[in-house]
């Protein structure tokens, strides 16, 4: 099994690699499943760039939106074709961006478990992204619970 770890990276302290990195331990630990992280793809593309990159966005916006537009090609092919679900980490740094929105949408669309935890009032969710969402959690913690009782063997 392949999760694909969604949320801000754009807005969110330090590209919302914390998270994500603490999860793939307990992921490739506890259920032996792989994760596409998309921290280290984005990197990835945008190492050519160095510390200059979101400077691009007001510098050079043509060449910017080139990179951004890999960047969701790479994400939204990993969605598509090479996860099985999404974790996703949904906060206030999600309103400033538009990728974690999207790549729920599509799996949704494609019926691929999304697993939401969330850490804001229940009224700050979207209807939209909540009816996208299988399952809802409060923390990491229950999400864990849940993804044992699913995927152990």
């Amino acid at each position: 099994m392949i999760a694909y770890l969604s949320g801000p990276i754009e807005n969110a302290h330090n590209d919302g690699a914390d998270w994500r990195n603490e999860i793939t331990k307990w992921l490739e630990t506890k259920l032996n499943h792989k994760v596409f992280n998309p921290v280290i793809e984005t990197k990835s593309i945008i190492k050519s760039n160095n510390n200059d990159f979101r400077l691009m966005k007001k510098t050079n916006p043509d060449e910017y939106k080139k990179i951004i537009r890999k960047i969701i090609k790479v994400d939204l092919e990993a969605v598509v074709n090479n996860s099985d679900y999404l974790i996703v980490k949904w906060d206030k740094s999600v309103f400033r961006g538009g990728g974690t929105h999207g790549e729920i949408t599509m799996a949704y669309w494609l019926k691929k478990p999304v697993f939401l935890v969330n850490s804001l009032p229940i009224d700050d969710i979207s209807s939209w992204i909540f009816s996208c969402s299988d399952y809802l959690f409060d923390n990491f913690d229950d999400l864990k619970v849940k993804l044992e009782e699913l995927y152990s063997k």
